[in-house]
């Protein structure tokens, strides 16, 4: 941290220091309204269609029930989502500028579209999550199920598009990955395979379990989800490796960013 009298520096922090808050909010968040549903609100937050048909039962809230349906839980993870929003569009901008300063050559217009498309998908995402956040199933079902897709359709693209454009760039003109470069891309490729097996592993069941009401496949279903979310914030939690040794400083009539150490070894 920095003050006016450091230089006319008004504030400064690293970016690895607003990943770590940008990651840990929804993290504690998610897991907070899982565990304390479940401790206190286990009947009613597990309950679907199928307890009244079959009587099956299940033994894990969804997401949506867990995060949406009772309070505290309602509250913390919207006070945890609205408190990580700025960080994320604050680095949501820094991307596009850490991606674009690479020129990938004669093709280089579309490197810089699909790195414009990755902030739009970014920030729609990040705007979807809010909207999902703040309307729950209970209070609107429609607008909160079209958030949730919105925000699923784009954080698979957004993850795609990711590891494309971080690649290209960083391979273009003959130029060779660094280590903290390959171990970056490798985490960020991995992270997508798993989110995105289980995202439609997660479908699969949910299907199966409106369909069949068969005992223990909601719960699969809802473990499914807690791994969704948990490696989407993972996948963002790259961002601690992309900008490390990074310094965003606020001084009077400007922001700028000063490296303050070289960004890879």
């Amino acid at each position: 941290m920095g003050s006016q009298g450091n230089n006319g520096l008004l504030f400064q922090i690293t970016i690895n220091k607003l990943a770590k808050i940008m990651l840990f909010l929804p993290f504690f968040g998610a897991a907070f309204c899982i565990i304390w549903s479940i401790i206190f609100d286990f009947e009613s937050s597990t309950s679907t269609h199928c307890r009244f048909r079959s009587k099956v039962k299940n033994y894990l809230p969804s997401i949506s029930s867990a995060i949406g349906g009772y309070t505290p839980q309602r509250y913390v993870w919207r006070i945890c989502i609205a408190l990580h929003c700025s960080p994320r569009f604050f680095i949501t901008a820094g991307y596009y500028t850490f991606n674009t300063q690479f020129h990938v050559g004669t093709r280089n217009n579309i490197y810089k579209f699909l790195a414009g498309l990755c902030a739009i998908l970014n920030s729609i995402e990040i705007l979807a999550l809010v909207v999902l956040t703040n309307i729950s199933s209970i209070e609107n079902f429609s607008i909160h199920e079209n958030s949730f897709i919105t925000f699923m359709v784009t954080s698979e693209c957004y993850m795609l598009c990711s590891c494309i454009v971080f690649k290209w760039g960083r391979t273009s003109n003959n130029r060779q990955m660094t280590p903290k470069e390959k171990k970056s891309f490798h985490y960020k490729i991995a992270l997508f395979l798993f989110n995105i097996s289980c995202f439609f592993i997660a479908i699969y069941l949910y299907l199966r379990h409106n369909s069949y009401c068969e005992a223990g496949v909601y719960s699969l279903f809802s473990a499914c989800e807690y791994l969704v979310v948990f490696t989407n914030i993972a996948f963002h939690g790259t961002t601690v490796i992309d900008f490390e040794g990074t310094v965003n400083t606020i001084a009077p009539s400007q922001l700028v960013e000063d490296k303050i150490s070289k960004r890879y070894l």
